[in-house]
């Protein structure tokens, strides 16, 4: 027996060598990240990109050791399987696509593990990349409340190649919030409001100003381009339904946005039914 066994491996010896290997990649990939989580100075999202570019390297390690393992093999039977070859790469020209997609991620570097993204009609906190796709925790940028909607979203790296990928990261401190409020047309003059809601908005940024300054010149210096300052703005419109529309446009923190609306609108409402109440007294 201990000659059949020895005949065996001798003649395999891809086998234990493989088995090594694998073991090998799994010791190193376990006692990294272990170095990594309990390393003290790393920031949590530091760590997280970290831990995700380890997983990435070692896989494609590993895939590497092993095509080397069998290349003798690979080798052998190449010619044969050449037919076999094209028709796999027509069924997996999707799986191609991910990796070619992984390949201009690795290139372009859109995005990094932590950032807020709009890949195509999707857009979250990227949460994992690999070699096939990106993993998005979901944002509610549309309803421009900012929160996490507590979905997860597994987007296919061949998206990157065929969709448009927006970097939203900077909205990740602050955004350029803004929100409207429409009343009916009456006897209200909002313009009467107008500078009392303003006065409301510089009081409720005002511990926030002075970062909001700096942030804003950092965000134009970035991307070139010139955005709206961070003192907020009033801008009253009519619409063709009969409606007075009071927009309301500030520079603030993310988290703070929709908790700042609230007391806006709050104020807002206030004002509105007192000045209403004022001009039905006068009138009656």
């Amino acid at each position: 027996m201990s000659d059949l066994n020895w005949t065996f491996l001798s003649t395999n010896s891809e086998l234990p060598y493989t088995l090594v290997w694998v073991v090998a990649i799994l010791v190193l990939r376990r006692y990294t990240k272990r170095l990594v989580r309990i390393h003290p100075r790393l920031e949590h999202d530091i760590k997280r990109q970290r831990l995700n570019a380890i997983d990435n390297f070692l896989n494609l390690l590993m895939v590497v050791g092993l095509i080397i393992i069998w290349s003798t093999e690979l080798q052998n039977i190449a010619i044969s399987i050449a037919a076999f070859i094209v028709a796999l790469i027509i069924a997996l020209k999707e799986f191609i696509q991910c990796i070619v997609g992984a390949f201009y991620k690795a290139s372009a570097r859109p995005y990094q593990v932590g950032d807020w993204v709009k890949i195509g009609q999707y857009e979250g906190e990227v949460t994992d990349s690999d070699w096939l796709s990106t993993t998005l925790f979901e944002v509610d940028l549309i309803g421009r409340s900012y929160a996490y909607t507590g979905r997860t979203t597994v987007v296919p790296n061949s998206q990157l190649l065929t969709s448009a990928v927006q970097n939203l990261n900077y909205m990740r401190r602050y955004i350029e919030h803004s929100f409207s409020i429409s009343r009916h047309t009456d006897d209200v003059n909002l313009f009467e409001i107008k500078d009392e809601i303003l006065e409301r908005l510089r009081e409720y940024s005002e511990h926030f100003h002075e970062v909001a300054i700096r942030y804003n010149s950092l965000i134009e210096k970035r991307l070139d381009i010139k955005i709206s300052g961070p003192e907020p703005r009033v801008r009253i419109t009519t619409t063709s339904e009969g409606f007075n529309v009071f927009t309301v446009s500030l520079f603030c923190p993310t988290e703070e946005a929709v908790e700042i609306e609230q007391k806006v609108t709050e104020d807002f409402m206030h004002l509105w039914f007192k000045k209403r109440n004022i001009r039905q007294l006068e009138q009656g």
